[in-house]
């Protein structure tokens, strides 16, 4: 199956599929930086493009998708940002909806965070996706509990044309696992910690936490212990000089980024790249749920020799 990637970023939804079996042909997003990398770790070409305004469709026509993915930026609904659609970054989602329902692939994916279910971009978008005769199904996926050391909640939604709604909702429930992964769980001894800071939101949180439990969500920004941090509820240890903030290359692992993929550039631009990423796990983890239904549809398919036996009785 063909997959053209849009708002893809770094690529971590790209790799993901990739991962998975899907030939990735082609990527676009408008952060050259983004760009830069995306086209140092794939083969296929991505193009640096305002998804926004966007007119001819060709440029994605021609590459012929039988899905297309995309996480369209999400700071408008962002428990991190202001969570104000006005601000202009919510049309990227309904410039994807108005992409999908007008290149029409059999499949669709649209990632984001858990709060845009209560936006009015996603309500205008599903609308337009239904008149499109685009079948729907939707969930909230925990990372850390489909292969990502991570606890990062994101809203998922996959359409497929001319299918009933909630076509995937058992693949996505029954293929997590039981637990959540921890960083110990995944990475072993390749931390060189037990402890590490992470920045909360506000000092009303805990800031301390152990790699015996999933990393909470990587976000765009990485900041060292402050001084004179005082311990929290909840924190894992008492602050002290050893406890330091992950590395920009370890929170590439803790997305699911391998060893082996290339960053470069600014410290700045490859925090908040590596935290806007989707974890290459968990993109891997929606696409087998996609290909286990296809795999399960083609099984309930009549075989061309019943087939040509219903074509002869019907005779």
């Amino acid at each position: 199956m063909k997959v053209i990637d849009l708002f893809a970023g770094c690529g971590g939804l790209s790799l993901g599929f990739q991962k998975a079996g899907f030939e990735v042909v082609a990527a676009f997003d408008n952060w050259k930086e983004a760009c830069d990398i995306y086209s140092a770790n794939f083969d296929h070409p991505v193009f640096q493009t305002d998804l926004s305004k966007l007119e001819d469709l060709e440029i994605l026509r021609k590459w012929e998708p039988d899905i297309i993915i995309g996480g369209p930026p999400c700071q408008d609904f962002s428990s991190a940002g202001k969570r104000d659609e006005t601000l202009g970054r919510a049309d990227l989602t309904a410039s994807y909806a108005q992409i999908i329902s007008k290149v029409r692939p059999e499949w669709f994916l649209m990632e984001n965070v858990e709060r845009i279910k209560k936006s009015r971009v996603l309500q205008e978008a599903i609308s337009l996706f239904r008149t499109s005769n685009y079948g729907l199904s939707s969930t909230v996926l925990d990372a850390s509990y489909c292969g990502v050391p991570q606890t990062r909640k994101r809203f998922i939604l996959v359409g497929h044309l001319h299918s009933e709604d909630g076509f995937l909702d058992n693949y996505f429930v029954r293929n997590q696992a039981n637990n959540p992964m921890t960083i110990f769980d995944y990475m072993g001894e390749k931390l060189d910690l037990n402890y590490y800071y992470r920045h909360p939101r506000s000092y009303a949180r805990r800031g301390i936490f152990s790699v015996h439990e999933p990393s909470p969500t990587i976000r765009g920004v990485n900041r060292p212990l402050p001084k004179g941090y005082k311990k929290h509820d909840g924190d894992r240890c008492d602050p002290s000089d050893h406890i330091r903030p992950l590395t920009t290359l370890e929170r590439s692992y803790i997305q699911t980024f391998p060893e082996g993929f290339k960053w470069f550039g600014t410290k700045t631009c490859l925090e908040q790249m590596i935290g806007n990423a989707v974890p290459v796990n968990l993109g891997k983890y929606i696409a087998e749920c996609v290909l286990q239904y296809i795999e399960v549809s083609k099984q309930d398919l009549p075989t061309p020799q019943a087939v040509q036996q219903l074509e002869l009785f019907s005779v």
